[in-house]
């Protein structure tokens, strides 16, 4: 038994749709995006993570760049199946005889029977000896310190890249959730949008991406506003690169539209909560993780629309894949989560 023992790797995953994180002996081991290069002409994977964002929007003919998931479940099989082999060998560990793989994998809380098995042949594909999934909101609720198994309501809010997972959770259980395909990915979507509209300039995801981080922002008013941030962009007009300026009003402006509809998911699951858990939120206020967390203001503006207390988790980006971490400790404890017996696969 102490030979299998040596030899078995347990790893936590969050498969996300912008970053794939992997947690190996409680460390944070793999975190880089989730994108795949690959050869046109062969099929073959030639990079993933890092290396391949740096490619990203830069390709030739005979590679492209997928990002295997959308919406926050698997789009791409053979890519996601390629990019999950690929993060693996990132951790340097080659496989070896009588080797056993366990992982946990988080997933949108509104995946469907479909979208689930895709995960199960993903890990299969890997070589997991045992797999386990988990529920964003309740991974997120773990990695946040909360204790799920008690008889006390916790509201989380998970903005990830594809989508917000918005749960109410009591009694290691989701009493009510709202799944919406609104996040990070339609967040710069917006941007690149506005850029378009507002200024006759085109840019690239990446760019947009990165005006998100530097001067993103959920409210036109804030009391630390970032500087004007620097733009370079394709005119339309003129098809010659230029450089604008732009301001955080700007963005506030831009994603407004895109925030009311998680303001609105937030309320409706508000409505669905039993009035004993609802007064427990009121109490404990909600819990902003993942990385939309970070949009400055969003917190301000949803404690505003909700009247109730809205705090930010210490390491939002980390903290679904921490309470992942936790879980694949704790399998034989957690009843929420599932294995492959669990779903009708």
């Amino acid at each position: 038994m102490r030979l299998f023992s040596f030899f078995k790797q347990e790893l936590a995953i969050d498969l996300g749709t912008a970053n794939t994180l992997i947690i190996q002996d409680g460390e944070v081991v793999v975190d880089q995006p989730s994108i795949v290069a690959i050869d046109r002409r062969t099929d073959e994977t030639i990079a993933v993570g890092d290396r391949a964002m740096q490619m990203h929007g830069k390709t030739h003919d005979k590679i492209k760049t997928v990002r295997p998931l959308k919406d926050g479940v698997i789009a791409d099989f053979k890519a996601a199946e390629n990019m999950i082999q690929g993060m693996i060998k990132i951790l340097g560990n080659k496989k070896r005889l009588f080797s056993h793989l366990k992982i946990v994998i988080c997933i949108p809380s509104g995946i469907t029977e479909v979208e689930k098995r895709a995960v199960f042949d993903s890990a299969d594909h890997v070589d997991s000896n045992e797999t386990y999934l988990i529920y964003e909101p309740m991974a997120a609720a773990l990695g946040i310190g909360l204790d799920v198994e008690e008889p006390e309501g916790n509201m989380i809010i998970d903005i990830g890249g594809g989508t917000t997972e918005i749960a109410v959770i009591a009694l290691s259980g989701i009493v009510c959730d709202q799944s919406i395909r609104i996040a990070g990915d339609e967040f710069t979507q917006d941007i690149v949008d506005f850029m378009k509209r507002e200024h006759n300039i085109l840019i690239g995801e990446r760019t947009a991406e990165q005006i998100k981080i530097n001067v993103g922002s959920a409210l036109s008013e804030l009391d630390n506003p970032p500087e004007d941030y620097p733009v370079n962009g394709r005119d339309l007009m003129t098809g010659v690169p230029k450089q604008i300026l732009v301001s955080y009003k700007e963005i506030a402006s831009a994603l407004d539209k895109s925030i009311s509809k998680v303001e609105d998911a937030i309320l409706k699951a508000l409505e669905l909560t039993p009035p004993e858990l609802a007064s427990d939120i009121y109490k404990r206020g909600i819990f902003l993780t993942g990385g939309g967390a970070l949009i400055r203001g969003l917190a301000k503006r949803i404690s505003l629309k909700t009247k109730l207390n809205v705090h930010i988790a210490e390491d939002p980006l980390r903290a679904v894949v921490k309470g992942t971490s936790i879980a694949l400790q704790n399998t034989d404890k957690f009843s929420f989560l599932m294995d492959r017996s669990s779903v009708n696969i």
